[in-house]
């Protein structure tokens, strides 16, 4: 990939472009073992061989993390209200990269939130043709029975503005005043796991998504703890890039 010497540096966080300028008329900068001053330079993030202060320099272009987003942060880059972002989460260096989520997930819900900053995977991913399912661990207030797993099956009428749903699948984990279960859709509609279990007289007190398409969960992360996806996780992601 071709790509600004000061560019390739300064994305991942080792200086700022005004400073970088500054450092290198020290030679701090080496490109295949020559010393380099000029910032602007072209180099090929494939093939040449770029160091700072020593260090060589492996460029990332895209970077995808998982995060278990915990309640009361929102799923954006920026809000405009200045609530707490997912962003506000990351760390400088993820930062630097400029992710955004893969969807979103309500204020008050937990768990699995995908970003990215590769926008393609993103638009896939998200496409209404590709039908991503997406699966969330509930607790519900009321009783849910089969009559509710067949209204999911064969898709349910927002209350609302009169939608109807594609097909859910629920499954039903445990029935009793307060319910515990676990709902995978394939759409991404506002609010619909809520409006959904609204449609058959049911409220949703708590709301955690496990997985997204191939993607679950990583258990070992806290709310609010993110990480790289791995070798095998970015295999399943194939696909959608």
């Amino acid at each position: 990939m071709k790509i600004r010497l000061d560019k390739m540096i300064c994305n991942l966080g080792y200086s700022t472009r005004s400073q970088l300028k500054k450092e290198m008329k020290t030679g701090c900068v080496t490109v295949n073992g020559q010393i380099v001053k000029d910032s602007s330079l072209i180099v090929d993030s494939d093939i040449d061989v770029v160091t700072y202060y020593n260090e060589t320099i492996n460029y990332i272009k895209y970077i995808y993390l998982m995060m278990n987003k915990p309640q009361g942060v929102i799923s954006a880059t920026e809000d405009y209200h200045c609530a707490k972002t997912v962003i506000d989460l990351l760390d400088d260096f993820s930062k630097n990269f400029q992710p955004f989520p893969v969807g979103r997930l309500d204020k008050d819900t937990e768990g699995l939130l995908l970003l990215t900053n590769d926008g393609k995977l993103a638009h896939n991913m998200l496409s209404p043709r590709k039908h991503v399912d997406k699966t969330y661990f509930a607790y519900i207030e009321g009783r849910l029975t089969d009559n509710d797993i067949k209204a999911f099956n064969e898709g349910v009428t927002f209350l609302d503005d009169g939608y109807k749903t594609m097909p859910a699948k629920l499954e039903i984990i445990k029935s009793n005043d307060i319910s515990e279960c676990k709902v995978t859709i394939k759409e991404g509609k506002f609010h619909q796991v809520k409006r959904m279990f609204e449609a058959v007289d049911k409220r949703v007190i708590y709301l955690k998504r496990l997985s997204m398409g191939a993607i679950k969960l990583d258990e070992e992360l806290n709310l609010g703890e993110y990480r790289e996806l791995n070798d095998d996780e970015m295999l399943l992601l194939k696909e959608y890039m």
